[in-house]
């Protein structure tokens, strides 16, 4: 990922708390058959330092973690809020006129070497983990023990887990730093006046780099 200076964050609990916030992560496999991107949910372990620990599952049919052991490269891409930016939103327009839209977004890529895991207690904290979680301060708050256990044991055998030490973790918050702050200020209004979620998130996002 091409990142200049001005865009780069490089602390790891930044990095880490982007990853909690959106979980959703792509995983790229580069294997003997091109690359194969799946779009999976992670757990993020800071241990071990300094980058820490990705997890997660995939269904035993899908043949991404049968390539793990011989990929000549794995990363994970997670993206954070993103909007398009309009020129409009510049105070830089008024005086010049020398402006043209882009895009803002946030972005984590992790890399390492992930290794394919059939264990089902391993499997069985894994998916309790993700599940407490996301399930969260829910009133109706759904545990995996509320379902039958054979029916979970059965599941926990057509699934297998990936885990994958992080051996290198950059980030990329492009959030209209190569501007003046009047402008950055115009965008961050811009975004809001649209009342969009992702524009809303954005903008929020942005404020907290002031």
């Amino acid at each position: 990922m091409y990142i200049p200076a001005h865009f780069e964050e490089t602390r790891v609990d930044v990095l880490h708390a982007l990853i909690r916030q959106h979980p959703l992560g792509m995983l790229v496999v580069s294997g003997a058959q091109g690359l194969d991107a799946n779009h999976v949910p992670f757990e993020i372990d800071p241990d071990p330092a300094p980058y820490g620990t990705l997890r997660c599952h995939v269904a035993r049919a899908n043949p991404v973690w049968q390539s793990l052991s011989t990929a000549a490269s794995t990363m994970v891409v997670f993206r954070g809020a993103e909007a398009y930016v309009s020129p409009s939103w510049y105070a830089s327009k008024q005086q010049n006129g020398k402006v043209v839209p882009t895009w803002n977004y946030v972005a984590v890529h992790a890399y390492g070497s992930p290794r394919a895991i059939s264990d089902v207690a391993w499997l069985r904290r894994l998916v309790e983990s993700l599940t407490d979680r996301h399930e969260g301060q829910r009133v109706d708050r759904w545990r995996v023990g509320d379902a039958p256990g054979e029916y979970i044991d059965k599941l926990l055998t057509a699934i297998v887990g990936i885990e994958m030490p992080i051996s290198r973790l950059i980030g990329k918050w492009k959030l209209s730093q190569n501007r003046p702050p009047v402008d950055r200020t115009g965008v961050v209004t811009g975004l809001r006046r649209e009342a969009d979620g992702s524009g809303v998130d954005l903008a929020r996002t942005m404020e907290k780099l002031r």
